[in-house]
């Protein structure tokens, strides 16, 4: 059963995450700025402890938790009312809405302490701020020109990116950012972009309309693009009011039901697919009917007001579980753990250094010398983690780019079947007439278009399965490799220290004891943050599906079909004269026309794979270099780190005369300052996790 809430608590809800996200920020702040002093102070005792890193990673985090939102991308065909489901969310008539104008441009909205737009260009004109009452008039279109320019293979405004509304708004002070897209049909060049939308935000709503269930562009959009992308989808199926103005007698609550329930069961065949979840059902939790009309209506009376019945509460409960207990949980989790570790860094390093601090110049020297080979032997880890990379690398960019040629060849022989589903909805006949070719060789062209993007965009599925089968492969690796280093580390700590490492026997899992680099190299921690543009690496955090995004989606997708779009549609319509065909011969006419369609696609698809494999091939040694290089960074930070926290100690030693005493109370206060910090930080992300376990128990 989903859990209800209305506005008002919804907005509660996600102040309590952002009190909690605040909290956690300042804390790993203050664990950054009192690792900054001890470094500081350090330069005049004992000598640094190497913690550039670690300080690194805790600001990050911190700033990123401060700034981070959740992204909400909002998908929707025109006249689905998607502007008037967003303005009855946020309570406020911002968006335009009216029953004609479609929104033109993909609108990013988010808080603001000053209501303005600004609109950013794809070239190098500056942005421009504009009032809302220009922004609604200059930007929104009637769908009748959308879709025109759709049948055109033209944006409305080609050369502008992207809008920001800013508005002091309360749901968006509380880290909600919605990006409001323009509808399914705007371009196929839109749909290509839209992939790295989804991949940068943390929740798709998908607005439909009641009054015209599960359509062939919805679907195709579904399925070609969402299905098996890992993201979570909201479907709003809007204007369910109008179900009961439909009727005959709207009073009829027999008829009501009946209409109802028909409906229901439209929306569960169509859509029940998209909310199966590692086998589980969770439409219940992702399919809402809700009138955002009257929503709106009720919220600009009274920001307040209840709105019962209009599906909002429900859609808002789950929204607000997603959100305050997935995502919000896993956020605060890295968090804690990036704290934990640097617990545990500091602490190594602390004991290390006290036992070092009665040693005279000339033994702590050979005792230093004594552990080089040791270092040796952590480089050769690294080396050996490297080439294990470089062999997943050549290995899958193989496979990868073969698999693309082999399915670009292979598209011809199933075309006759798949074309089918993509002929434009003119009659065929058209192409006869004169006054008509023209529109019905644009048609077709965008046909063929769709049919490129879909097959291509399928492709990449099986592209990311491939991705994700090597790096849980280097998740493992990186593991083992780790615990291979703790151990070196170890003894590197036993020869200086004298002092035998005890690890538990038991209660502590392989990843409580890897290195930091290991973790990241597994994807245990991560300091990713979305970034709407699209980027190779999300802040700190390792993200190879953008890259593939980045570089097979947006470059090699988009110039193939322009390619295969110009040799074929060219030669096309010359063939198609020479069919002989008479009106009343339509249907063979249209049979004739995929087989021609066919005879010139298969000419090039040898040309096409041969050109743009080596393409394919090179997105995927791009994405793990950089995966490759970040894990060398980090490794060579943490071997180097190593050796000049000794150096460090020696110099200092041999410059000046270290007060043992005071330096061992100054060290052993930083841990406990950093363990009393860590602490707290677990204390509200417990606290956290567990309120929202109990909130979300009692409201069901």
């Amino acid at each position: 059963m989903t859990a209800k809430i209305e506005a008002k608590n919804f907005i509660e809800e996600l102040d309590r995450f952002d009190r909690v996200k605040k909290e956690t920020a300042a804390l790993l702040k203050d664990i950054a700025n009192i690792l900054s002093n001890s470094e500081s102070v350090g330069d005049e005792k004992s000598g640094r402890l190497e913690l550039a890193k670690d300080l690194e990673d805790l600001e990050i985090t911190s700033k990123n938790l401060n700034l981070g939102v959740f992204r909400l991308l909002v998908l929707g065909d025109m006249k689905r009312g998607k502007s008037t489901f967003l303005n009855a969310l946020i309570g406020e008539n911002i968006l335009p809405s009216d029953v004609n104008p479609c929104t033109a441009l993909l609108t990013i909205l988010r808080y603001g302490r000053e209501k303005q737009v600004t609109i950013y260009f794809n070239d190098k004109t500056a942005p421009e701020k504009i009032d809302f009452t220009t922004f609604k008039n200059k930007y929104t279109i009637d769908p009748t020109e959308a879709k025109r320019l759709q049948q055109e293979k033209k944006l409305a405004f080609p050369n502008i990116n992207y809008a920001v509304v800013e508005y002091p708004l309360p749901l968006l002070e509380k880290g909600i950012e919605i990006v409001d897209s323009p509808g399914l049909n705007d371009t196929e060049a839109r749909n290509e972009l839209s992939l790295g939308y989804i991949n940068n935000c943390h929740a798709i709503l998908f607005v439909m309309r009641a009054t015209q269930p599960c359509t062939l562009a919805e679907r195709r959009y579904l399925e070609n693009y969402i299905k098996d992308r890992g993201v979570t989808i909201f479907f709003l199926i809007n204007a369910w009011d109008q179900v009961q103005d439909s009727l005959i007698d709207p009073e009829d609550e027999e008829e009501l039901a009946e209409a109802e329930g028909k409906l229901r069961r439209v929306f569960k065949a169509n859509l029940g697919e998209y909310c199966e979840i590692e086998g589980k059902d969770l439409y219940e939790q992702r399919v809402f009917p809700v009138c955002s009309l009257i929503a709106l209506r009720k919220r600009l009376k009274n920001k307040e007001a209840s709105l019962a019945g209009t599906g909002f509460p429900q859609f808002m409960g789950s929204l607000n579980e997603f959100l305050t207990r997935d995502k919000a949980s896993v956020q605060l989790r890295q968090a804690k753990n990036l704290a934990e570790q640097t617990v545990k860094k500091v602490s190594e390093s602390v004991d290390r250094r006290i036992p070092l601090l009665e040693e005279d110049i000339n033994r702590l020297k050979e005792k230093i010398n004594s552990v080089q080979p040791e270092f040796e032997l952590l480089q050769e880890i690294c080396g050996d983690f490297r080439s294990e990379i470089r062999k997943m690398r050549d290995r899958k960019a193989t496979k990868i780019s073969n698999s693309f040629s082999e399915y670009v060849i292979s598209l011809g022989d199933t075309f006759e079947a798949d074309f089918l589903h993509y002929q434009p909805d003119l009659s065929f006949t058209d192409f006869f007439s004169g006054d008509k070719r023209e529109q019905f060789e644009k048609a077709l062209t965008v046909a063929f278009e769709q049919y490129i993007n879909d097959r291509l965009s399928q492709w990449t599925l099986q592209a990311e399965k491939e991705m994700d089968l090597a790096f849980a492969k280097l998740s493992q690796i990186a593991m083992t490799y780790g615990a291979s280093y703790s151990k070196v580390t170890d003894k590197i700590t036993e020869k200086l220290t004298g002092h035998k490492i005890k690890r538990p026997i038991s209660g502590a899992s392989e990843e409580d004891d890897a290195p930091a680099w290991a973790k990241w190299a597994a994807g245990i921690f991560s300091l990713a943050r979305g970034n709407i543009a699209g980027v190779a690496m999300a802040g700190a955090g390792f993200d190879w599906k953008n890259i593939v995004l980045n570089f097979i989606t947006v470059f090699s997708i988009g110039s193939i079909i322009s390619a295969l779009t110009g040799i074929v549609m060219g030669p096309l319509g010359i063939a198609l004269l020479g069919l002989g065909v008479g009106l009343a011969q339509a249907d063979r006419a249209r049979q004739e026309l995929v087989k021609a369609t066919k005879k010139e696609l298969v000419k090039y698809l040898p040309q096409v794979a041969s050109e743009q494999s080596p393409r394919v091939k090179e997105a995927i040694n791009e994405c793990f270099d950089v995966y490759e290089e970040e894990v060398t960074q980090r490794m060579n930070n943490d071997i180097n780190s190593r050796q000049a926290e000794l150096d460090n100690l020696v110099k200092q030693k041999q410059s000046t005369e270290i007060d043992r005493s005071a330096e061992v109370n100054r060290l052993q206060q930083l841990q406990k300052d950093i363990e009393s910090k860590s602490a707290q930080i677990k204390t509200a992300y417990l606290s956290f996790v567990g309120d929202r376990l109990s909130n979300n128990t009692d409201s069901v």
